[in-house]
């Protein structure tokens, strides 16, 4: 198990959350949205938008449609990366 991982069962259990909360598709989305969001908005900006995510998705969007809604409003350079690594 790496680091990550660790912290993401410490979490999960902090939170009283069941272990898959966050797949490993899903981290990686949240990994990638905060990448961009960081470079392209402020670095500061990464960390934040990742938790106005999961405060979407407890108001009941899937994390599909939050991340969708989010890199939409990315700048253009960033989102532009983002569909082109992505088929």
């Amino acid at each position: 198990m790496s680091t990550l991982d660790d912290w993401m069962a410490q979490a999960t259990r902090a939170l009283d959350l069941p272990a898959n909360a966050v797949t490993t598709e899903l981290r990686d989305e949240l990994l990638d949205l905060t990448r961009d969001v960081a470079h392209g908005v402020a670095r500061i900006a990464g960390p934040l938008t990742c938790y106005l995510v999961g405060v979407a998705v407890g108001r009941g969007q899937t994390p599909s449609v939050a991340l969708a809604a989010l890199t939409a409003v990315l700048p253009p350079a960033e989102a532009e990366a983002e569909t082109k690594v992505k088929p």
